[in-house]
């Protein structure tokens, strides 16, 4: 009688005893599975693999090739201290519109400055005396674009034009983060095959005329900063 109470103790010894360890590796179990989810979730989130930092010709050019098959909207809206500005990006230059729609999402324009006005020629902008302009243009990228002529677009009175190479002349600063607009009645025409047209104004001209008329150092600089508040994408 003894022999079996010991048995029954045993036993029942035993079974409390797996039970413990069965507990005690699903607790385990679920959170190593916690563990293991965590770092992933934090790559996601990773913002360097959304935007890269370009650097060079080679690496733009990849960039805005793949870019261009993802973003395909052409048009976009410049709020000015002086009114809106629409424009239309021409598709063909596809290198120059990518660009533009990218730098518009990234909010760089936004702040950025008129900065070099001529009456009766051009408007220049994408640039400012501003180190948060600077930090942008850092966080970006150094790059170039390469220059794209042969489309069939001249400088007409309206186009915006972006100067695409390495040239020595203070009109040609060779920056994808800068862009002209022409506002010589008959156009600009001398500036054809130098600089890439990859844009027109589609409404706005008025602001582009306001903008052009005011008065300037003789650096062409405004006196009074002429800024661009806003650049979105249009429908």
């Amino acid at each position: 009688m003894r022999l079996i109470w010991l048995m029954c103790i045993c036993i029942l010894f035993l079974n409390c005893e797996d039970t413990h360890s069965k507990k005690k590796k699903k607790t385990v179990t679920k959170q190593t599975t916690k563990e293991q989810t965590t770092p992933e979730k934090d790559s996601i989130s990773d913002d360097t693999k959304t935007y890269p930092v370009l650097d060079g010709l080679q690496n733009a050019m990849e960039f805005f090739l793949e870019y261009d098959k993802h973003h395909k909207e052409n048009k976009v809206r410049l709020t000015t201290d002086f009114g809106t500005i629409d424009i239309l990006l021409f598709n063909e230059t596809k290198f120059h519109r990518a660009n533009f729609i990218y730098l518009t999402k990234r909010g760089y324009f936004n702040g950025t400055q008129f900065y070099r006005v001529i009456n009766n020629f051009i408007i220049q902008g994408g640039n400012s005396d501003d180190k948060k302009t600077a930090k942008k243009r850092a966080s970006i990228g150094k790059y170039l674009l390469p220059t794209d002529t042969n489309r069939g677009y001249t400088h007409e009175r309206g186009v915006l034009s972006m100067p695409s190479g390495e040239i020595d002349n203070p009109y040609k600063l060779a920056s994808p983060f800068e862009f002209f607009i022409v506002q010589q009645h008959g156009g600009a025409h001398f500036l054809d095959g130098d600089y890439t047209v990859f844009g027109k104004v589609i409404d706005g001209m008025d602001v582009v005329d306001k903008i052009a008329a005011v008065k300037t150092d003789e650096a062409d600089w405004p006196l009074h900063n002429v800024y661009i508040r806003k650049a979105e994408i249009i429908n």
